[in-house]
């Protein structure tokens, strides 16, 4: 849908993993305005909003576009072209390997070089951007690109860009989003997840605890290192999957060989398979 905003979830895409304090994935990274990051990261293109924080190194494969504003606490490592908005803030050397489009009262600690064109200006704002692109697919009858386009960013599953809400707020610690949050298969995360609803695939690891206000759910041979509580949703444990702490949620359904360290609550039934079980009962 046209209007619907692609920034409505928090989603990890298929593979993703925390190295040496910095979040690594193949794919985009679309981060929302005001939101605080307080790590690096690693992607193919990076887009950041304005007043975005970053807590250590950018570095993406393709291009990257950080609005006004945007701080970062270390290097911009840029494999293609880079567009810096005006006031941005980077603690470290920028390093571009094609264009820069570049904004006033930029302020880059230890310098930068580009090997392609350098243009000072005030570089369009990322969304006001894709919208300008958008509607120009539109005006030349693209409607296939353009449908496209609305799907990457748009798009519910796992394997489309990663995708930072606006106001987030990410560390070692605790990510804490106001949007339900999806997680893909294979990925290994550090820290306490909260959000209004959770999604988890399969063969992950998180290390840290799950709480939401709605439904979480766990895919199949998952671990999570910590506990697993909603306030007023149904908690799904898939086939396999283990939790090293306590489950609490209004139904609670645990699958063939899922297994629960600490203990179960749940306010209304518990649904253990013949193989599943909880190791505090």
């Amino acid at each position: 849908m046209l209007g619907a905003d692609p920034l409505d979830k928090l989603v990890i895409p298929d593979g993703t993993t925390m190295e040496e304090h910095r979040l690594v994935t193949d794919r985009d990274v679309l981060v929302g305005g005001q939101s605080r990051v307080e790590f690096g990261i690693r992607g193919n293109n990076i887009l950041a909003g304005e007043r975005v924080e970053f807590g250590g190194e950018v570095e993406a494969e393709g291009d990257a576009r950080l609005d006004m504003w945007t701080t970062v606490d270390g290097n911009v490592v840029v494999g293609r072209n880079a567009y810096l908005g005006e006031r941005v803030l980077v603690d470290g050397r920028l390093v571009v390997g094609g264009d820069l489009d570049i904004g006033d009262d930029v302020d880059i600690d230890e310098g930068f070089e580009a090997n392609g064109w350098i243009v000072i200006r005030n570089p369009m704002p990322t969304v006001v951007f894709f919208m300008a692109y958008l509607a120009h697919l539109l005006k030349i009858g693209a409607d296939d690109e353009a449908k496209e386009l609305i799907e990457d960013l748009a798009g519910d599953e796992a394997d489309h860009p990663m995708r930072v809400p606006r106001n987030a707020h990410i560390s070692d610690d605790a990510w804490r989003v106001s949007t339900p949050a999806v997680i893909g298969d294979e990925c290994r995360l550090h820290g306490n997840l909260r959000a209004r609803n959770i999604e988890v695939g399969e063969d992950g690891n998180i290390f840290g605890s799950l709480r939401s206000q709605q439904d979480i759910h766990i895919g199949a041979d998952t671990k999570v290192h910590g506990d697993v509580t909603t306030r007023g949703g149904d908690v799904t444990i898939e086939e396999d999957a283990t939790i090293l702490g306590n489950v609490v949620g209004a139904d609670v359904e645990v699958q063939e060989g899922g297994r629960v360290q600490g203990r179960i609550r749940a306010n209304g039934e518990t649904n253990l398979s013949a193989s599943a079980r909880s190791e505090a009962d």
